[in-house]
């Protein structure tokens, strides 16, 4: 939730980035209610389209206690509108959500007379992501722009989930201190291979299409088609999931001839899954320091800077947050964020002085050298440490919530990969099912062409993943796939 790190923007940054997306609002009609400007959320209603309009560009939309309080009556309503057919997130500015206001949760976490006050803020956040996840209307996130912590949150359980070429995409919490939440544990566990527990370690940014092509989203259109797409949307009378998907899709941008490809995939990716397969950082950063030294120099390069991303980060916080993810992949989303609430309640009651140090010198004070964490190297944070955030008996979890979504919201129908890219464990299923008769790789693409109805980007992910996972043999247009045995 690395929120407020970059929210300082010059007079003109801003006014420049208010008239990018200003495009967007002309194109969604006046609210039924009149609502001041200055507000930070707007609600906008057109046709059947209602749209939250996350509005701190000067903050890069970091949500904070008063929008969430704000957001939650107006989507429960929403949700019980028969006008309402489609609901659509999108943000003013440079950014869709860069987060949680997180420097006023520690300055809250740090008083006894003012901690319930950061809880709470965890409490309507987290709440709040699983409202989001249960919407029994079709749900859009337009991700044009820095996507990070809090507004991944926002977006992750959509079902449409629109990314461009200006998305920055992050779960940046180890940076400060803290571990990734608003449900990470869960849909970083499920992404595939180990990007997820990569992401969550290191906290790096994926931007623009490999943001869909890693499944992150589930489209990928130019930031310059948004208002239009938007106008489209709100066009369509009674739609349905598949003709919300096909709006979409006819605006897909595709790849141009000489755009780059992807940085994990191949022999990184690769790479990536042996060393993050791990159950222990320890262990992570163990292979890595091989990997440095392998013949492959672009593996090398890749392994030698993740280590040294690693080393920067705060310890502690890489063992909470390797620890959850594995956690997660075992839970419901409920589960995995009522988890998630505990470790927030135990970083607010002190179960760790790293993020008070981490938002310190990232946020507030806004150094470039590494804090100085305690314990200082991973080695170093102790098994019982880890306990503190997870173990029921821990003293730093005596005052941890139990969240409430609405009663008549806990059932969510909610698929958010329903209309991404198929996973990598769908392909490889066809590959090793097929035994002694190897697959030919065109008949696996129109196996994959078929069912998903000629959705863009689906033949690229096939080929990436048999390429990197598989035997391919034969000449082209004839090759055969052998299921190749993994780590």
């Amino acid at each position: 939730m690395l929120a407020t790190a970059l929210t300082r923007m010059s007079r003109n940054g801003v006014s420049a980035a208010l008239a990018r997306t200003s495009a967007v609002v002309a194109h969604m009609s006046t609210s039924t209610q009149a609502t001041p400007l200055e507000q930070p959320v707007l609600f906008e209603s057109n046709g059947a389209t209602r749209t939250y309009v996350l509005n701190r560009a000067s903050k890069l939309n970091a949500l904070n206690g008063d929008m969430l309080k704000l957001m939650r009556p107006q989507l429960e309503q929403w949700s019980k509108s028969d006008l309402c057919k489609i609901v659509v997130g999108t943000g003013i500015g440079r950014a869709f959500c860069a987060g949680g206001d997180i420097a006023t949760v520690l300055q809250h976490s740090l008083h006894d007379t003012t901690r319930s006050k950061a809880i709470e803020f965890f409490k309507d956040e987290f709440e709040m992501n699983y409202i989001l996840s249960a919407l029994p209307k079709p749900y859009v996130t337009i991700l044009d722009g820095i996507t990070m912590g809090g507004g991944v949150g926002l977006a992750i359980s959509a079902p449409f989930r629109v990314a461009t070429e200006k998305t920055k995409f992050a779960m940046p919490e180890t940076k400060i201190g803290y571990c990734p939440d608003v449900g990470a544990s869960f849909f970083l566990s499920r992404i595939d291979g180990e990007i997820g527990t990569y992401l969550a370690l290191t906290s790096e940014t994926l931007v623009g299409r490999e943001v869909f092509e890693l499944g992150f989203a589930t489209h990928f259109v130019s930031s310059r088609t948004v208002p239009n797409l938007l106008t489209h949307l709100s066009d369509l009378e009674d739609p349905t999931s598949a003709m919300i998907d096909r709006t979409i899709e006819g605006h897909h941008t595709k790849r141009l001839q000489d755009e780059p490809v992807g940085r994990l995939t191949g022999r990184t990716r690769q790479a990536l899954d042996t060393a993050f397969r791990h159950d222990t950082v320890e262990e992570i950063m163990e292979d890595l320091t091989k990997l440095a030294s392998t013949s492959d120099d672009s593996v090398a390069k890749w392994a030698s800077e993740t280590l040294e991303t690693l080393h920067i980060r705060s310890p502690t916080s890489l063992k909470v947050a390797l620890e959850a993810v594995r956690r997660g992949k075992e839970m419901t989303l409920l589960q995995a964020l009522q988890m998630e609430m505990g470790i927030a309640t135990a970083y607010c009651s002190g179960a760790s002085p790293d993020f008070t140090t981490g938002v310190t010198a990232v946020l507030v004070d806004k150094t470039k050298v590494r804090p100085t964490w305690s314990p200082d190297q991973v080695n170093n944070v102790s098994d019982a440490i880890v306990k503190r955030f997870f173990e029921e008996d821990s003293d730093y979890l005596r005052a941890v919530p139990t969240l409430t979504p609405p009663d008549f919201l806990t059932n969510g129908k909610q698929n958010p990969m329903k209309f991404a890219l198929p996973n990598e464990d769908a392909i490889l299923q066809i590959v090793s099912n097929a035994g002694k008769d190897p697959i030919s790789l065109s008949d696996l693409l129109a196996h994959f062409d078929n069912i998903y109805s000629g959705k863009q980007g689906v033949a690229e992910k096939v080929v990436e993943v048999v390429k990197r996972r598989c035997d391919v043999i034969g000449n082209e247009g004839s090759e055969v796939i052998n299921w190749k045995e993994q780590l």
